[in-house]
């Protein structure tokens, strides 16, 4: 029987019981974010079990906490970075320079340099003005070229910004050998929170397009980076971690044979995001007129408290309440600064219990990915999100 989304939405509502009792014990104030370990390795372990043909680069923006990423490094994982700051991270813990690879496309010539420096020798780049910059302080690097590809399917796109199209692409190959730099592989992303377990599929043939033509000229491309894109379960319509490796493992082996390249994965959402929760108060529930019966729910937390991603609400997270089995209602949720686009839900179809009222409380499920990180330092006063790991 068909359900509502509002209703798929409840049932990958989830809460471990190592939350519940953290929660039920420490009792912290409000707003908070609480992710359990355990769910992170779980989905660690899923993964490398499911595409083994692949090595897996947490991409650390997604939630770089330092107990992710310890935990993360007893694992074997690798790590996708973005910033001198997230290579000096993961190296006071322990981390393995060559584990990292530099998959930012738009970096100082001065953050090559520091992370060239400390043992980091992977590099992405999609232009003429990046590769200069590789060539210049990165000599013997191995780099690699981004694709601009098709990100139809994802709930939170990444096209345009970064990439460029496979003619460039290999031009700009063909110069990192010229610039004494190791032309390395390709990288493409197929968008965050792909819904579409195919959506692989035409970038991993032009890749292996651009290897073959590339090889005809004396250059032997070693690597792929398929990106990352793998969903968190945000609703019960996404396909699980199986169906995406089987679709990615079939794609390499239809488009390049038995010369598979190496293959790296940069999962974020997917790693994180299933693990955490993130606990507000009602602070008011209010009418905008008498004849609206549409509730707008004003919270402690908003878009500048860790929600940044409900933008244009693209993603959709399960909502769960203290008040939850009665009879419900259509609402409005909002956050409580006093900026007019601090509006999570208005049109997604969100429905709340007609009885919630001020200090109840209100549950966003599957929030440990882009939260703390999309937090704002004190907007309107209010402190950043805090978080705990369990």
């Amino acid at each position: 029987m068909w359900q509502q989304p509002w209703r798929r939405r409840m049932e990958c509502a989830v809460t471990t019981e190592k939350i519940e009792r953290f929660i039920r014990e420490q009792a912290p104030a409000t707003p908070f974010l609480v992710v359990d370990l355990d769910v992170v390795e779980q989905q660690f372990l899923d993964l490398r079990r499911h595409l083994a043909t692949a090595e897996i680069f947490y991409a650390v923006k997604a939630n770089p906490a330092p107990e992710i990423l310890t935990r993360l490094i007893g694992l074997g994982s690798s790590f996708d970075v973005a910033s001198p700051k997230e290579v000096e991270l993961l190296l006071g813990l322990g981390a393995d320079p060559a584990r990292l690879s530099y998959g930012n496309t738009i970096k100082k010539q001065r953050d090559i340099q520091f992370a060239y420096q400390r043992g980091v020798d992977l590099f992405a780049f999609d232009s003429e003005g990046e590769l200069d910059k590789l060539a210049a302080v990165a000599p013997d690097a191995r780099v690699f070229c981004r694709l601009l590809v098709s990100n139809s399917g994802a709930e939170w796109p990444l096209s345009r910004k970064f990439g460029c199209e496979p003619e460039m692409a290999k031009n700009l190959l063909r110069r990192a050998r010229d610039r004494g730099l190791t032309p390395y592989g390709l990288a493409f992303h197929v968008g965050s929170q792909q819904r579409r377990v195919d959506q692989w599929d035409r970038a991993v043939e032009i890749c292996a397009q651009i290897f073959q033509e590339l090889e005809a000229d004396g250059i032997e491309l070693a690597m792929l980076d398929v990106g990352g894109g793998l969903p968190a379960r945000y609703d019960s319509g996404v396909a699980g971690v199986g169906a995406y490796a089987e679709a990615i493992t079939a794609s390499l082996h239809r488009h390049f044979g038995n010369r598979l390249p190496r293959t790296i994965v940069e999962p974020g959402r997917y790693l994180v995001g299933d693990a955490g929760v993130l606990q507000s108060e009602v602070i008011l529930v209010s009418h905008k007129s008498y004849e609206d019966e549409t509730r707008w729910v004003y919270l402690d937390v908003g878009r500048f408290g860790g929600l940044a991603e409900t933008e244009g609400e693209m993603i959709r997270y399960p909502v769960t309440t203290s008040r939850d089995g009665g009879a419900d209602g259509p609402v409005v949720i909002a956050g409580p600064t006093c900026d007019s686009v601090d509006i999570l839900y208005e049109k997604a179809g969100y429905r709340l219990p007609l009885e919630l009222a001020a200090g109840d409380t209100v549950r966003f499920h599957a929030t440990g990915a882009y939260t703390t990180t999309y937090s704002s330092v004190g907007f309107n006063g209010f402190d950043p999100l805090p978080a705990y790991y369990v």
